[in-house]
């Protein structure tokens, strides 16, 4: 199946941008690859899971829930640390660090399953790959959009606020 890949976070966005942007894209399949789907403060709560996908729904765009592609809890506290380290706050955060990169691709993405992974998706044309962080470079979301990129042939855009 071929399919379109976006890629979206939610820092630095309003509510009214994000799904204004999601409409915008065309996306009709939005795969959402955190571990825990909760936001804190009021800010950000249209992302919180219950919220979010009642939005998605309203929209007509089907939300699916990938946590196999969500970091470990080990390997997001290693990020967490080095975060720390450099005096970064998340939601600043413009890259991973090296380790958390390496971590990440062996333990989760060798272990994708890809012709599962879009099995899941169903009839999607247009998919946004869903996490929170601003930049996708800061992000797995970005390790996840190059992987299925290069195995199924397919390009990546990063939709940005």
């Amino acid at each position: 199946m071929a399919f379109e890949l976006v890629t979206i976070g939610v820092y630095g966005s309003s509510e009214v941008d994000f799904f204004a942007t999601l409409v915008k894209e065309k996306v009709d399949t939005f795969c959402d690859i955190r571990l825990r789907r909760g936001m804190r403060g009021a800010k950000y709560a249209f992302a919180n899971s219950t919220r979010l996908q009642n939005k998605l729904q309203d929209l007509g765009i089907r939300y699916v829930h990938s946590k196999e592609l969500a970091p470990t809890p080990a390997v997001r506290d290693k990020q967490k640390q080095i975060d720390k380290t450099q005096k970064v706050a998340k939601r600043d955060r413009e890259t991973l660090s090296v380790s958390f990169i390496q971590d990440y691709e062996h333990i989760v993405l060798t272990q994708l399953d890809m012709a599962l992974f879009v099995k899941s998706l169903g009839e999607a044309h247009r998919v946004a790959l869903f996490c929170v962080e601003r930049q996708p470079e800061a992000c797995h979301r970005s390790l996840v959009a190059k992987k299925i990129a290069t195995e199924l042939g397919i390009t990546v855009t990063h939709l940005l606020p």
